[in-house]
């Protein structure tokens, strides 16, 4: 379903609403942004985060993919009202856009991402936002179908993981030779055989997953029902550092492969930060051991 503007984009609205950019988006990155066809795979605490900071930067061609609606506990964090649970992400994600810039394209694919349609969303983008649910495996199928589709078309991705306090996000620049999926850190036989933990500590990696995360993972693994705890300021910066690394990408600028930032950890006290540090590997140690032991129990039922 595609939602657009019924007047076509005007060049003097599009000079106007970037007039505040100038200085700071260099001519060449502005005009790379309103060319650009964005593919947001995933619109709730994080790739939903990026659509509006995206469209306020000057990206005014999107896809957005998504196959969830917004439920009330997705109101802590989620760009979502009251009014809007029960409706469609992807949807209430591509009204978004076009209340902020009523010439852009817009096109809503509300089956998110699958089999059948992954190679035609990624190769149509020029760069691949991914915030694609990590909690289900259903949602780590769809996100390396992704992956596997942006290393066939040789499409950049930007994938990125609230945890606790902190906003992790990872470069895959698949356009080059050799790439494979996830770097070869996670394989499709992985997705299907390894627990959502085993895979999150494959994705991650370990020195940027914050104490509380490990805790509270050390605390519940294994539980039925566990449901991840997610807060918005960690949601939010995705929104803010993807938009950031999406103009870089798309001028061919060098663009760092792993950004973190620890909203708890840059606004903690000194005398805070050393207890946590001291914490953080005790903590790990006990969270990696009784993840492999959760996974040896699972393996031998």
């Amino acid at each position: 379903m595609a939602l657009t503007h019924e007047s076509a984009p005007g060049r003097d609205f599009y000079e106007e609403f970037t007039e505040r950019n100038r200085g700071f988006v260099p001519e060449r990155t502005q005009e790379a942004l309103s060319r650009a066809r964005v593919l947001v795979a995933g619109c709730g605490s994080t790739g939903g985060a990026a659509v509006e900071p995206l469209t306020r930067i000057g990206v005014q061609d999107f896809l957005l993919a998504d196959v969830g609606e917004f439920e009330l506990n997705n109101l802590n964090r989620q760009h979502a009202a009251y009014g809007d649970i029960g409706r469609h992400k992807a949807e209430v994600a591509a009204e978004r856009v076009l209340s902020v810039n009523p010439h852009a394209r817009v096109e809503v694919v509300t089956e998110g991402v699958t089999g059948d349609n992954a190679e035609a969303l990624v190769s149509g983008a020029s760069v691949v936002i991914d915030g694609v649910d990590v909690t289900e495996r259903s949602g780590w199928r769809a996100k390396y179908l992704l992956h596997e589709a942006a290393v066939r078309s040789r499409r950049p991705v930007l994938t990125g993981y609230d945890m606790a306090g902190t906003q992790y996000i990872r470069f895959y620049d698949y356009r080059c030779d050799g790439s494979s999926p996830f770097d070869g850190r996670i394989t499709a036989g992985d997705v299907e055989r390894t627990g959502i933990w085993s895979l999150l500590y494959r994705a991650v990696p370990t020195r940027y997953i914050p104490l509380e995360m490990i805790s509270d993972a050390r605390e519940h693994l294994g539980e039925e029902g566990y449901s991840v705890p997610q807060l918005v300021y960690a949601s939010l910066l995705f929104g803010a550092l993807s938009t950031r690394m999406t103009a870089q990408i798309l001028v061919g600028e060098p663009v760092r492969q792993d950004v973190a930032v620890d909203v708890h950890g840059v606004t903690r006290p000194l005398a805070a930060r050393v207890r946590t540090g001291l914490r953080w590997p005790v903590e790990l140690i006990g969270g990696l051991r009784k993840l492999a032991a959760t996974a040896a129990s699972a393996a031998a039922r």
